[in-house]
């Protein structure tokens, strides 16, 4: 969810040339083919192409989040046991992202997408006929494994065939896609689950996924500039060994994963929260609450602003600050309280994914596009552990427990931005008398 997307996605795009897990052939290329822009053909074909596939992605990797109370009942299980349905889509994308992001660059982007979006769907439409909770789960793991292949292919697709003017925009409709699909799915299974039952919920989503492929495969534009290379186990390690070996792309990474390991556990057990006495809200009012969603695309949109005036550092304190807050208000009994506290949850988390996921691109001068697929790794792993842990707390302690874990790691965001300062400082301390000492010497030889 990306950039700011309800499931969010985080992708960034290369602006430069950088290293890729794959040998370039040797042969030179031709005259690059002209590429998609608003207005020239093929560009509307392609931006409603993946505005599909992301609407189709979203929906399926979190279409079971709203129904786990309904999960719960039928097959007598814990919150802790029906998040797995969550966490096993959410963990096997993270695991998959960066192979496939490598297998992208080997047999092309538009395949790979088609692919993953192929065998996601097909798994979608016998996800409803889980005869047990546990081949439930399986399938929701194959699920996320194969939709990691789109957020590592479809980005790489928008660099290479749109112009660069145009790149921001076509992203832009990719993202909505992701916003648009991680919050009808919700809503869509809310209010189907409470006239039908959670099987007819994911029934619709399945549908929902293959109306979406349908458009995706036959309005997709064939790549025109896509080289494919040999693939080189060793230069992605080589890269990948890179990137973590780097302090800053380490705590941006670990920021990523513990704010969305904040947000995985909200709203993996809000439903639980809600359905409960004193709200004793329907399946479909509940569904309706992913609406506050929208208050990501916000402050997401804002973090831009933020950062220019507030710096990296303070933007993730103002981040931090507002989820924490949104967390102890949702602590109170009153449903106005608890919609507040998802809105100041929402968007403290989607501010501070935000600012962490574009300075991954910016820190990273080489490897960008693995970079990204790491912090996407470090992401869904948190949105795993999030929703797996948050249930296991709210069982131990209801919803206060669920909040306890939240701050948890609030405050780990904080002690890591903490110390990203004060190393920042004493790097500075550190330059300052060799810059002092350089300027002493060119005086004495111009005296």
């Amino acid at each position: 969810m990306p950039p700011a997307s309800t499931g969010a996605s985080t992708l960034t795009v290369a602006a430069s040339p950088q290293p890729s897990p794959v040998a370039a052939p040797t042969a030179p290329a031709a005259t690059a083919p002209e590429r998609l822009e608003p207005g020239r053909p093929g560009y509307r074909r392609m931006s409603f192409a993946l505005f599909a596939a992301g609407v189709a992605t979203f929906a399926l990797l979190y279409s079971t989040q709203a129904l786990l109370p309904a999960v719960s009942a039928s097959f007598g299980a814990t919150a802790g046991q029906a998040s797995w349905t969550v966490s096993a889509a959410t963990g096997a994308l993270a695991l998959c992202v960066l192979p496939m992001s490598a297998l992208s660059e080997r047999f092309g982007r538009r395949q790979m997408m088609t692919a993953s979006l192929t065998v996601a769907v097909l798994v979608g439409l016998l996800v409803p006929f889980a005869p047990s909770l546990g081949w439930l789960i399986a399938l929701r793991a194959v699920q996320g494994a194969a939709l990691a292949g789109l957020p590592a292919s479809a980005m790489a697709y928008l660099a290479e065939e749109v112009r660069p003017k145009a790149l921001v925009a076509a992203i832009g409709l990719f993202v909505a896609g992701n916003s648009i699909g991680g919050m009808s799915g919700r809503i869509l299974t809310g209010w189907i689950a409470q006239a039908w039952g959670w099987r007819a919920a994911l029934g619709a989503v399945g549908l929902l996924a293959v109306a979406c492929a349908v458009v995706f495969h036959f309005m997709i534009p064939r790549a025109r500039n896509f080289t494919p290379g040999t693939l080189n186990p060793k230069a992605l390690a080589k890269t990948v060994g890179g990137h973590l070996s780097d302090p800053l792309l380490r705590r941006l990474y670990a920021i990523g994963a513990l704010f969305m390991t904040v947000f995985g556990a909200v709203y993996t057990v809000i439903g639980y929260r809600l359905v409960e006495a004193p709200f004793n809200l329907p399946q479909g009012i509940v569904g309706s609450i992913f609406l506050v969603y929208l208050v990501g695309t916000v402050s997401s949109a804002a973090a831009g602003k933020l950062v220019a005036r507030l710096g990296r550092r303070g933007a993730l304190y103002l981040a931090v600050s507002t989820t924490a807050a949104g967390l102890l208000l949702s602590l109170a009994d009153q449903l106005v309280a608890v919609l507040l506290g998802l809105v100041l949850i929402t968007a403290g988390f989607f501010a501070g994914h935000a600012v962490a996921s574009s300075s991954v691109s910016r820190t990273a001068t080489k490897g960008r596009a693995q970079a990204s697929a790491l912090y996407q790794s470090a992401y869904y792993l948190g949105s795993s552990a999030g929703g797996t842990l948050g249930a296991v707390a709210f069982h131990a302690g209801g919803w206060a427990g669920t909040v306890s874990l939240g701050l948890l790691a609030v405050l780990g965001v904080v002690s890591i931005t903490l110390y990203g300062t004060r190393a920042a400082r004493a790097e500075r301390r550190r330059q300052v008398p060799v810059v002092s000492v350089q300027h002493r010497g060119m005086a004495s030889v111009q005296n």
